[in-house]
């Protein structure tokens, strides 16, 4: 597409690849860095994209720019990061050695600390944005990176953002606008506190939050959470269709309500998965550091305590060192009869 900024994707594991796939299918010139692993897969198969709607795209191999190195950051005009949490400081040093100052960097990461972190290490050379993604994304082998639940992508609102969002228009990752991104960024944190529930119970998303002791547990999290937020003066800001300070109500509906009056009004289909629940089958150290171990921290700010998320951030580390599921019953009992 002619006069589109040319965008690097930095850390494209199942996120970057799901973005910025359907960014190049849009037409724009991408390039995707990221693992040896997804980069051979991408050789042999090409990039396949779908999502829970039916919608379908495929890039051919020859048509897919994915590189292992922060050479290719050199030269384009954005830079979308998606790594991890844990590897920002690094991201940022990457950055600042190959690309371009004064590019338009946009952390499309989890937490809400990642900004600050880049800007640390980015040294004030380049225009930072916040972004935040609603939605999950499965990489199903060969090639092949699922959209399971519904959700947009959002970033700060400026003239620049503004360009790329006209650049990507509609579609499965159309770029929307906001004024309000830091609350957004906690009313996302909130939701992604099932990441870990999800991650614990070693079942699809869907079949998760069918139990209602796992759905307890999510409730319980939020609830210290959001009560936290509130002693620290801290406005989240709805990230899907329900308000975070409703969300727990619902969450503690019996199974029979809920699974039939709520959970099917989501657009979560039978392939989703948490990310954190992806990095333990994968033997990945998880992101629950900057997700329930945000709330921690912030309580220790306030001399506060997080018993909740404490527990399960502490169940997390079990599981990274190779500790099976829990049942319904047996969260329950771990994290909320401590």
């Amino acid at each position: 597409m002619a006069g589109s900024p040319k965008i690097a994707i930095l850390g494209a594991g199942s996120v970057g690849c799901f973005m910025g796939g359907t960014w190049a299918a849009a037409g724009l010139p991408v390039t995707l860095i990221g693992r040896p692993k997804i980069s051979k897969d991408l050789d042999a198969h090409g990039l396949t994209l779908s999502d829970y709607s039916g919608w379908q795209a495929h890039l051919p191999p020859g048509e897919v720019d994915y590189r292992c190195g922060p050479e290719g950051l050199a030269e384009v005009e954005i830079i979308a990061v998606t790594v991890k949490s844990a590897d920002t400081a690094e991201a940022a040093a990457q950055i600042a050695a190959h690309a371009t100052p004064g590019a338009l960097v946009i952390s499309f990461q989890n937490g809400v600390s990642n900004v600050e972190t880049l800007g640390q290490g980015l040294g004030g050379r380049f225009e930072i944005a916040r972004g935040m993604v609603e939605y999950n994304v499965a990489y199903l082998g060969e090639g092949r990176f699922h959209k399971g639940v519904g959700g947009k992508l959002y970033a700060d609102r400026h003239a620049r953002t503004r360009d790329l969002a006209e650049a990507i228009g509609e579609g499965p990752a159309a770029l929307k606008l906001s004024d309000r991104m830091l609350g957004l960024a906690w009313g996302k944190l909130l939701i992604n506190l099932n990441n870990a529930v999800n991650a614990l119970s070693g079942r699809t998303l869907i079949d998760e939050l069918k139990q209602r002791d796992y759905r307890r547990v999510f409730a319980a999290s939020m609830r210290e959470g959001l009560a936290l937020l509130k002693r620290a003066q801290i406005e989240p800001v709805p990230a899907g269709s329900v308000a975070p300070t409703r969300l727990p109500r619902l969450l503690d509906s019996p199974d029979w309500l809920f699974n039939r009056f709520f959970l099917r009004r989501w657009k979560i289909d039978a392939k989703a998965r948490s990310s954190m629940a992806d990095d333990l089958t994968n033997g990945r150290k998880t992101e629950v550091d900057y997700i329930n171990g945000e709330l921690v921290r912030l309580a220790d700010r306030l001399q506060r305590t997080a018993p909740v998320n404490r527990a399960i951030v502490g169940l997390i580390r079990e599981a990274e060192n190779g500790a099976k599921p829990l049942s319904p019953t047996a969260l329950r009992k771990a994290v909320l009869e401590r």
